[in-house]
């Protein structure tokens, strides 16, 4: 599942190229509790088709009808013509009293308002889906008083602002996943991460674990993992995590990622093999206690997990919570849990180095 912003823009650019009168709906404030969050949007076709959301699905319910019946020319008034939105964007409130709130499904009586766009220009749309599909960070300001867009390249991610003539909403690509290894566990965490919204690359040399690979949707490259990591060229939305165990495939990617801005960077393996990889890359490649501080590892939160899939369900909770500027407490770190615990090492022998035993990581 790609990135819900631009699966949004583009479904929208489609309708506007083949002609189809549309919508779109963005968030712009909110009181007390809300469904959804500023920025969020949505995308009305006059068909009846919606894509994306703005509330749990009343308010896109109440959007269909009003507006379906609009472009339908059913009479709303004593001119139907009348009905039929367009012009200037427009704004609407949702849940201004507690019967309407609770009408809505808003929690809490929250309110929202919303930014209501008629008929987008179509190329301008195509330019920043084109931008977006590029790895382009957008910045998409549309005036009130006309409903003029421009877009502009961004340099960092920013809250959408609504000030007395403008509405400025920045736009990211998809947040990118790079996962080295592509055993069972890969397969597992992959398939969360697209639902999450990730465009996912898998990176595995070796012959016989690729083959066996079999989730739909995900990149899988054989070149080496540092190379596949330079080529990569991790940003600030995106993640690299190594899962095969084997220090030869793990620790150069790893060293390759802690060189970019890569908002998270992992890997797999024990308490005791994640010390070893630090001293390893300490001793033998003169990384800086700075750069290995970036090194997350045993990765994941601490949910007593087993199987692959449990341990994919901790991983991926520990990336979206550092995506989303969460700080995690100290307890919930997988070393940090099992130390208080005083849960036995996984390893009782030789360190791990290849794929030979099925780690725990969490």
């Amino acid at each position: 599942m790609e990135n819900l912003d631009v699966m949004v823009l583009r479904t929208l650019a489609g309708w506007r190229a083949a002609g189809k009168r549309a919508l779109l709906a963005t968030v712009v404030r909110t009181w007390g509790s809300s469904p959804r969050p500023v920025g969020s949007i949505m995308a009305l076709c006059d068909s009846g088709a919606v894509v994306g959301s703005v509330s749990g699905g009343c308010i896109e319910d109440d959007l269909i009808y009003q507006f379906t019946q609009a472009y339908s020319g059913v009479s709303t008034g004593s001119d139907s013509h009348k009905a039929i939105p367009s012009g200037p964007p427009t704004f609407i409130k949702y849940g201004i009293t507690a019967d309407e709130a609770h009408r809505f499904g808003l929690p809490c009586g929250g309110t929202l308002e919303l930014l209501l766009e008629y008929d987008p220009d179509a190329s301008a749309l195509s330019e920043l889906v084109t931008a977006l599909e590029g790895g382009q960070l957008m910045q998409r300001s549309v005036k009130l008083k006309d409903g003029a867009v421009t877009l502009n390249t961004s340099a960092a991610p920013a809250e959408l602002a609504l000030t007395k003539t403008e509405l400025i909403n920045t736009f990211g690509p998809e947040y990118r996943m790079l996962l080295i290894g592509a055993g069972q566990l890969t397969e597992y965490l992959a398939t969360m991460a697209q639902f999450s919204g990730f465009s996912v690359t898998v990176c595995d040399p070796r012959e016989e674990y690729r083959s066996a690979w079999s989730v739909p949707g995900v990149t899988v490259v054989s070149d080496m993992p540092d190379d596949v990591v330079i080529a990569f060229k991790p940003d600030r939305r995106s993640c690299v995590i190594a899962l095969t165990h084997d220090p030869k495939l793990d620790d150069l990617a790893l060293l390759e990622a802690l060189n970019t801005e890569a908002f998270y960077v992992g890997a797999i393996g024990s308490r005791r093999n994640n010390e070893a990889r630090h001293q390893r890359m300490a001793e033998h490649f003169s990384v800086s206690q700075e750069s290995l501080a970036r090194l997350r590892g045993p990765i994941g939160i601490y949910i007593g997990s087993k199987t692959p899939p449990e341990i994919a369900v901790s991983v991926m909770a520990e990336v979206l919570a550092v995506k989303n500027s969460v700080v995690l407490p100290r307890d919930m770190e997988v070393a940090q849990a099992k130390n208080e615990r005083a849960v036995p090492d996984n390893d009782a022998g030789d360190l791990v180095c290849g794929m030979a035993r099925q780690e725990r990581a969490s």
